[in-house]
């Protein structure tokens, strides 16, 4: 885990530079969740691709709230989430999410959660280091990156194609493998998209629909690992472009 400490946001290619938004000092994962790190905490893999130190894929938002509160209680934290599976969301408004659990939060707990939007953003755009970079740590996406142009067998060009990222062999790579940004993080651009806790609120679409998920992926174009593309997703879909990272509160006492 990363300290990053918080303000407001300097990056000028983010979509909140200029506002009165802040965030406060938390904590976030230096990589995404790699499948060891989810083996030590959880049974099976679900990863389309098999590899200790490959960011686990191929799981829903459920799930990785699940995994936050276990990795918190195996460290003796309080988890953050409470889920009552017992009833549906009546907030969740898609017509194809079967699960629907009704998820709340203990405000004040230590345990480990997604992270909210905003603190995703900020960290991606390098917080109160920020050098005012377009993608996570670089104004060159393959610097820091892993994208359907270089994630595979040769480098593509021309227009994205997905038979040609499934002939190219495209897949995740090790997490860290690119370079960090200011505060420390990598892949905030590029490997697998990272699940966030909020609803994607778009003036275009309902409410309730889709969580946000961000940082693009092996599998998307350029443009989705810019540090201000904000992607959307089913709350139980799955697939192999999808995995998260990790957030904690941050003691005040710790951040001093």
């Amino acid at each position: 885990m990363e300290l990053v400490k918080g303000g407001t946001f300097k990056n000028a290619w983010s979509n909140y530079h200029g506002g009165e938004i802040a965030v406060r000092d938390f904590y976030i994962g230096k990589t995404e969740v790699t499948q060891r790190e989810w083996t030590a905490v959880t049974d099976g893999i679900p990863s389309r691709f098999k590899g200790d130190n490959l960011p686990v894929d191929c799981v829903s938002g459920y799930e990785a709230i699940e995994y936050c509160n276990r990795k918190s209680l195996t460290e003796g934290l309080e988890p953050y989430c409470n889920l009552d599976k017992s009833r549906q969301d009546p907030d969740n408004k898609s017509e194809t999410d079967p699960v629907k659990w009704i998820v709340t939060v203990n405000e004040g707990a230590n345990g480990y959660r997604l992270p909210t939007e905003w603190e995703w953003e900020y960290a991606a755009g390098g917080g109160q280091k920020s050098k005012g970079y377009k993608y996570s740590g670089g104004n060159k996406p393959d610097d820091v990156s892993w994208n359907w142009r270089n994630a595979g067998e040769e480098y593509m060009s021309g227009g994205w194609s997905w038979q040609a990222i499934e002939n190219n062999l495209t897949r995740t790579h090790p997490v860290g493998s690119k370079k960090a940004n200011e505060p420390g993080l990598h892949d905030m651009s590029g490997n697998v998209r990272d699940w966030c806790w909020d609803w994607c609120e778009d003036p275009a679409i309902e409410t309730g629909l889709f969580r946000v998920v961000r940082g693009g992926g092996w599998v998307g174009d350029v443009h989705t690992v810019e540090i201000a593309f904000r992607g959307k997703f089913e709350a139980s879909g799955i697939g192999p472009g999808q995995g998260f990272r990790v957030a904690r509160n941050a003691d005040p006492e710790e951040a001093a």
